[in-house]
């Protein structure tokens, strides 16, 4: 008979004795627990006391965390967290330097600990390592113990870090000059100022008069990746707290540094793999650089204004290079304005008399003429070859050119969510467009031969602008996703991603889903649904039985944590437990300590409807987030929080849960796996194969004939 749920079977050591094998009652009180473990050994005052986990975490057991002990489980008894954050208060203030170093060392393994670092904070210890550093006496690793003790205990979030001093502030951002060959010490400075940065609106604009630039450049040629990634993300850290008038400012001191083009060489092209947090703050780069074309994004054209209007007469010169009529009578006049008509129709504005107002509407406002007037000083020969390859043809084939530039900004806006601020858990970030200090233009230029391109293979009318709009949008997105390393790479991709071939990857895709609609068929799926809806079901519970590893996110994206959670073999008892890291394979049940019946389970809860979701904390606001959330909720209060690694095992997951629970399975993987399957099941079906026997072996390959006269040479 298996024991109590509430029975946790423990090991206790303590320093100098036998290790002390337990039963723990989870529904006694805690300091029952502890008196009784101090009473076995004859130690007097058991509320000095605690326990804590015996491994590499030292984490102190308490009321909140308690169910978390796992049978089999090695605990400590030491002092308590009172006690201990007590005794480290003063003895990192000895005269000693040994002892010193020793209890700093000590603090900043403590201080990752949330129960010890409330101890710690209540006896104003944060106060007492801003002093440390302000005094500027410590170096090397007493330096490097005190800062990594300081972010472990602000990292819980318990003090507010609008309590700084300038002092301290102008101390830290000296390490990053000071200490570039300590890399403990830079490292924590990093994320220090990061920190600062995005947690108070005053601190920035300290920190961004203590620290510039052209100082965090030099730690990105390195060959430290994870300083360069530090690096990085105080300057996205800047980047994104800076006010909207100082954002284009920060982007031009960017430039001028160089920092792409260093980024590129010393990160991107380096002889080593980008690990996931690089990747995600080149992500975010990438979105804060391609943000700063908002502003223009957003404002539309003033058709009063004679300098905006002027780009639009440089856009006609360059193409038609005509030289303006002396205006002198208004004979002259009408004729010009009758030009100028002909030429702005050429030129495919919708508004053939004030093509100003083809500019109003937002997105994609004056982006769009600010693209073309770059395609055509830029790239004036392909520009020249478009506009008046376009404007020569009278076969209603013509591609409007200020037309398609007009949509085709407002879709690659879309496509790189312009004005949208970065995921905190996306990595996708394009190398192409570190290649080049004006990537959307560029990529403009590709994308506007493309569309014209793909009008003359499509021969397409006016009528079919849309329809040309779609096809460029999926060539568009099929080149990006492999990810191509250049410009000159992404225009290749796109040469092999011609309409026809286009047209191939569709009609495939079509012939995979094709829905037919009479009645017949429609009874047969009926008939076959409920079948194909049951093997979708195995399938996901089968997966639940192989196991997913989930991360923990924290405060800090840097420091992953996982936990594995799989189902057992019978679909009676969810197994789980931590890792130390991400597994290679599946991990055993027997290695997953925790256990939740089925049967307990009371609900299965998404997005903004799960309790870690309803938490304070940046993780609330991020939509991503948000998507891949999801929690079981069991007994009263009992629940398993899961953050899914990507949309595909959050739906294998919540269908899963959903088809033990006896409810239905509802995800959009679900409803295109049963599309697909269900369109292969009735072609099968359809096949013309009644009278047919199917030979079990191939048929033998026919003897050579005797001779070959049969052969018809055409030649």
């Amino acid at each position: 008979m298996p024991p109590p749920a509430d029975i946790v079977k423990v090991a206790i050591e303590w320093p100098g004795a036998f290790p002390k094998l337990m039963e723990i009652d989870q529904k006694k009180p805690l300091s029952s627990i502890i008196k009784e473990v101090c009473d076995g050994w004859s130690l007097a005052n058991h509320d000095q006391f605690a326990l804590q986990h015996a491994d590499s975490s030292n984490f102190y057991i308490t009321e909140k965390n308690r169910n978390e002990i796992k049978n089999g489980a090695i605990l400590r008894l030491t002092t308590s967290p009172a006690q201990n954050a007590h005794q480290l208060h003063e003895r990192i203030q000895s005269s000693s330097m040994d002892a010193k170093l020793e209890a700093l060392k000590d603090l900043a393994n403590y201080s990752r600990d949330v129960t010890f670092a409330q101890e710690f904070i209540n006896l104003d210890g944060i106060s007492l390592l801003t002093q440390m550093v302000e005094s500027g006496t410590d170096f090397g690793d007493m330096l490097s113990f005190t800062l990594t003790a300081f972010v472990e205990l602000m990292d819980h979030g318990i003090v507010s870090w609008d309590t700084f001093s300038v002092a301290f502030i102008k101390k830290i951002a000296s390490y990053v000059n000071k200490f570039a060959s300590d890399i403990s010490i830079l490292q924590r400075s990093l994320a220090i100022l990061e920190s600062m940065v995005l947690n108070s609106h005053d601190l920035y604009q300290k920190v961004a008069q203590e620290i510039t630039i052209g100082q965090l450049i030099p730690h990105l040629q390195g060959t430290d990746q994870e300083i360069q990634t530090y690096t990085i993300a105080v300057i996205n850290a800047l980047f994104l707290k800076a006010p909207d008038d100082k954002r284009q400012e920060m982007a031009n001191i960017l430039a001028q540094k160089q920092l792409r083009s260093i980024i590129l060489t010393h990160v991107i092209r380096a002889q080593r793999a980008i690990n996931n947090e690089m990747a995600h703050q080149l992500y975010v780069l990438q979105v804060l650089t391609f943000n700063l074309l908002e502003d223009r994004m957003m404002t539309k054209m003033d058709p009063q204004d004679q300098a905006q209007r002027d780009i639009i007469f440089e856009l006609r010169r360059i193409a038609f290079d005509a030289e303006l009529e002396p205006n002198n009578s208004s004979g002259s006049i009408e004729k010009r304005k009758s030009m100028y008509t002909r030429d702005y129709k050429k030129l495919g504005f919708i508004n053939h008399v004030n093509p100003a107002m083809d500019f109003t509407q937002t997105p994609p406002g004056m982006l769009a003429l600010d693209n073309m007037l770059y395609f055509a000083k830029h790239h004036q020969d392909a520009y020249i070859r478009i506009v008046l390859e376009n404007s020569s043809r009278e076969d209603k084939h013509e591609c409007p050119f200020g037309r398609s530039s007009i949509e085709l900004t407002k879709m690659l806006c879309e496509i790189l969510k312009v004005g949208e601020l970065p995921s905190e858990t996306c990595n996708d970030f394009h190398p192409m467009f570190f290649t080049h200090d004006r990537s959307f233009e560029e990529f403009f230029c590709i994308c506007i031969q493309l569309l014209n391109k793909t009008w003359k293979e499509m021969r397409a009318t006016s009528e079919d602008f849309n329809k040309v709009m779609q096809v460029v949008k999926e060539q568009i997105m099929r080149a990006l996703t492999t990810k191509p390393s250049s410009l000159d790479q992404f225009k290749s991709k796109l040469q092999n991603l011609s309409y026809t071939e286009i047209l191939k990857i569709r009609q495939s895709e079509r012939m995979n889903q094709e829905d037919f609609q009479s009645r017949p068929i429609l009874e047969l799926k009926e008939k076959i649904q409920p079948e194909i809806l049951e093997l979708i079901k195995q399938q996901r519970l089968n997966r639940l039985v192989e196991g997913t590893c989930f991360r923990k996110l924290n405060s800090r994206r840097r420091q992953d944590k996982f936990w594995y959670c799989r189902l057992s073999p019978n679909h009676k008892v969810l197994h789980y437990g931590d890792l130390e890291e991400s597994p290679q394979g599946e991990v055993p049940h027997d290695s997953l300590q925790d256990k939740l019946p089925v049967a307990d389970i009371k609900a299965v809860v998404t997005g903004k409807d799960c309790p870690h979701m309803k938490e304070k904390g940046a993780l609330k606001q991020n939509k991503e987030v948000l998507e891949l959330a999801f929690s079981i909720l069991y007994d009263s209060s009992g629940q398993l929080n899961f953050i899914a690694p990507d949309k595909h095992e959050y739906c294998v997951w919540t269908d899963g849960l959903n088809a033990l629970l006896g409810k239905d399975m509802l995800s959009d993987l679900t409803r295109n796996d049963l599309d697909t399957l269900l369109s292969m099941e009735i072609k099968l079906r359809l096949l013309d194969l009644e009278n047919i026997q199917i030979p079990d072996a191939p048929p033998p390959i026919p003897k050579e004939p005797s001779n070959y006269d049969f052969v018809y040479d055409c030649n």
